[in-house]
């Protein structure tokens, strides 16, 4: 397996990765922010990408155990510098002849080390630039992941094999440590190009004080998680009217007496204000949405499911898809149409604004000459 087939592996597996890791993203970034930056997230995600890829090109192409079973290759070289010896003896440069010189360049021995350097030169450069890692920070960390690197080659991809089908090489953690250091220097003299940091951050703040559609949505996801977690404590207690009991102590009673906050809204930083009959509306808002998004639909489904049951069978299908297809549009049509509007019909009607809580912290936030 070539290099761009390795990469192209990374690609195919990437989509897995961004989706585990966006619900926990955004929600970090709401908590702490108030907001997800569209440049944080494209600094994060292309380093998540990157890191996948070279771990992919240390690791393939991946043997079948047979093969491995049968190596009698050495597992370790602890002669730090053998590459230099190795380029000495195996190259076909002749210092007198210029012909060989771009043969020399195309040699194993060569491109294996230019490419152990090149390997880690980003990861240096993200460090320095994004995290903010001191140099000594930076080559410390770049040793740690040629370290796991090298011991997963060591391991045999963590004892899937019988012994290591790679060489666990001490010039490999040189040269990837040297990779790391280069990208250091080189984000040292092109970061005054880019965003800083601390820039990112305080428009992360700015755009956290409004509490956008997302971020609404989030709260409803997270809220009906712990509301169903709630309802299980709950039924340690009580059975009788336990949903009708977990629903007014979870969506009016906390809400009233936690200054218009939801377990879920609190989570992300968030309080809903009612600026007119706060605690009439405190009431009624909860029991709007509990009728207009879970009992109204479910109820003309259950209506029209009633009815279909005496008619022909084709025609029953026919008609139970169209309506399942309008009752999934009615659920995504209101997310659009928060998402478009930026607030929901009934929010003016029951005079709610959704108000920020988070706190900027401008005094905690790293200057430009600072590394953490």
């Amino acid at each position: 397996m070539n290099y761009i087939s390795v990469i192209k592996t990374s690609f195919y597996f990437f989509p897995i990765i961004a989706l585990i890791i966006t619900i926990p993203f955004i929600i970090r970034n709401y908590r702490r922010y108030g907001s997800v930056h569209k440049l944080r997230t494209i600094i994060v995600y292309s380093f998540i990408l990157y890191l996948l890829t070279i771990y992919f090109l240390v690791i393939m192409p991946l043997p079948s155990i047979e093969e491995v079973a049968q190596l009698t290759t050495p597992k370790i070289n602890l002669i730090p510098f053998s590459f230099i010896t190795d380029f000495i003896k195996e190259t076909p440069l002749i210092i007198t002849e210029p012909n060989t010189y771009l043969l020399a360049l195309k040699d194993s021995s060569f491109y294996v080390v230019i490419f152990n350097i090149i390997m880690t030169i980003p990861f240096g450069m993200y460090l320095r630039y994004y995290y903010k890692c001191s140099l000594k920070k930076t080559i410390f960390l770049s040793f740690l992941l040629s370290l796991f690197f090298e011991i997963t080659q060591l391991t045999g991809l963590y004892f899937i094999y019988p012994r290591s089908y790679r060489l666990f090489d001490i010039d490999d953690l040189i040269l990837n440590t040297l990779g790391g250091l280069l990208g250091y220097f080189i984000m040292g003299k092109t970061n005054k190009y880019l965003p800083t940091r601390e820039k990112i951050d305080q428009e992360s703040y700015t755009n956290g004080e409004t509490v956008s559609p997302l971020r609404r949505l989030m709260i409803a996801i997270i809220d009906i998680i712990f509301y169903f977690f709630f309802i299980i404590l709950l039924s340690i207690f009580i059975q009788k009217y336990l949903l009708l009991i977990s629903f007014i102590l979870y969506y009016i009673i906390i809400p009233l007496i936690w200054d218009g906050k939801t377990i879920g809204s609190n989570f992300l930083k968030v309080k809903r204000n009612f600026n007119k009959r706060k605690l009439l509306n405190t009431f009624l808002y909860p029991i709007f949405k509990l009728v207009y998004y879970l009992i109204m639909p479910n109820l003309a489904l259950y209506i029209v499911i009633f009815l279909l049951a005496k008619i022909n069978h084709f025609i029953t299908f026919v008609i139970l898809v169209g309506f399942i297809f309008l009752y999934l549009s009615f659920y995504l049509g209101n997310i659009i149409f928060l998402f478009i509007s930026k607030t929901m019909f009934y929010d003016s009607l029951f005079s709610l604004e959704y108000q920020s809580t988070i706190t900027k912290k401008k005094e905690n936030l790293p200057n430009n000459n600072e590394s953490v």
